[in-house]
């Protein structure tokens, strides 16, 4: 389970080191490739067998509905196939990094099944917003089912 915040730099390639615990997680549990694309004002990654169950769930959608085509466009057209190398850097394609402003310095959010990578600047501001939802949500009922 990918789980955390990670800070790290990316160069002027595109090339950024994966977390040392992922690429622990990625080496015992899955493959070196990742699948990332476009998500929000951030990038996805996911494990390609993650992504390949992701895949066949799309598969039973129909195509002629306008808000799965939307989505698909979206999120399907941005994937991308990121191989870790031996020194466990990959390199995340320009239309990735410029939809999510990736320049210097990044945040990797590990969501369980999947890695967010996002801007340090975006990170922040998300964070605090996030924050500050779960302080009006402690103590209701959503977080009770969730076993708080």
């Amino acid at each position: 389970m990918f789980r955390g915040r990670y800070e790290h730099t990316i160069d002027s390639k595109g090339r950024v080191s994966l977390p040392a615990k992922y690429r622990e997680l990625l080496s015992s549990n899955y493959n070196d490739r990742l699948i990332i694309t476009n998500f929000d004002s951030c990038l996805v990654a996911y494990p390609y067998d993650e992504w390949v169950k992701l895949e066949e769930n799309f598969r039973q959608l129909s195509i002629l509905d306008e808000e799965v085509q939307s989505f698909m466009h979206y999120f399907i057209s941005g994937a991308t196939e990121c191989t870790i190398d031996k020194l466990g850097r990959m390199l995340i394609p320009p239309t990735l990094r410029k939809h999510a402003a990736l320049e210097r310095e990044i945040v990797f959010v590990g969501m369980i099944t999947r890695i967010q990578i996002w801007d340090k600047g975006r990170w922040e501001k998300t964070f605090a917003e996030a924050q500050d939802k779960f302080n009006q949500i402690k103590g209701k009922e959503v977080l009770a089912k969730l076993g708080f």
